[in-house]
């Protein structure tokens, strides 16, 4: 079967954003600048990216290398994947740092975070999401997991228990050396030692949150379906992203969950026309 990406189309709307792009922390001057996406006109937004669970920045590195050969300047924000009110709460203050507009991407859980993160940020002015969870206000990942069949990776998932700050005990979930064809089909297998040696474990808490906002519904938003993604279903992520009224979603029907690895250049190619729609 072909990789090449299949394409469905919504109408297309141009919002008017100028734009600018810059990955420094900001002094409080320039924090003012930030929040209201006030840019130099022509200039390009910055691009951020979170990743998801079982991984960690370094899984957009093939992304971030077209990217910036486009000219863009990235951020790979750390998730830190303790659940919505640690995860989303970090990732707005990032959002807060980038001095002008920016597109906001996710992956997987990550998801689930920027639909919370992004809401109030004037300065987001596009939303994607790779093969990722698009809550609606009140849902957790739990729910949108289960809603359709074909999430293999919870029984190649390690539980480690770990003491949280306020003394209780949490748990953490580990991908395990035998989660490749759940993960990631589509990489090789020395790519794949690599990501779940790296791997950042998530709490499994972050499927009970609920969502507090939709970011979604205010920020013009695209999607990316991994047809043979077996951890986030496929039907999922169609019907999450059809739910939301993507202006774009494209379908590599023979990804795996981790199609910014497995196709970095199509990941990209998405960020970046959202990007310009957004400009």
């Amino acid at each position: 079967m072909s990789d090449r990406p299949t394409v469905t189309r919504r109408t297309v709307i141009a919002t008017g954003a100028a734009a600018a792009a810059s990955a420094a922390l900001l002094s409080p001057s320039r924090a003012a600048a930030a929040a209201t996406g006030d840019a130099k006109p022509g200039a390009k937004p910055t691009i951020v990216l979170v990743h998801g669970g079982y991984a960690d920045s370094s899984c957009w590195n093939g992304v971030i290398q077209e990217l910036q050969g486009r000219g863009f300047t990235t951020i790979a924000g750390s998730n830190p994947l303790r659940g919505i009110p640690t995860d989303a709460p970090y990732i707005a203050s990032l959002l807060d740092s980038v001095s002008g507009p920016v597109v906001l991407v996710a992956h997987s859980m990550g998801g689930t975070v920027i639909t919370n993160a992004a809401a109030g940020k004037n300065n987001v002015k596009a939303l994607v999401y790779i093969a990722a969870f698009v809550p609606d206000v009140g849902e957790t990942q739990g729910e949108l997991i289960e809603k359709f069949p074909g999430s293999e990776v919870l029984p190649v998932s390690v539980p480690v228990p770990y003491t949280k700050p306020d003394g209780t005990t949490g748990t953490d979930l580990y991908l395990s050396k035998d989660g490749q064809a759940a993960f990631a089909a589509d990489i090789s297998p020395s790519a794949f030692r690599l990501l779940q040696a790296t791997q950042r474990p998530f709490d499994a808490d972050s499927f009970t949150y609920p969502t507090q906002a939709a970011a979604w519904r205010t920020i013009p938003s695209w999607g990316l379906v991994a047809g043979q993604d077996k951890a986030i279903p496929p039907a999922a992520e169609r019907w999450m992203y059809r739910r939301a009224n993507f202006r774009k979603v494209v379908e590599v029907p023979t990804s795996s969950h981790v199609a910014m690895m497995s196709h970095p250049r199509v990941t990209a190619n998405l960020i970046v026309e959202a990007a310009r729609a957004t400009s």
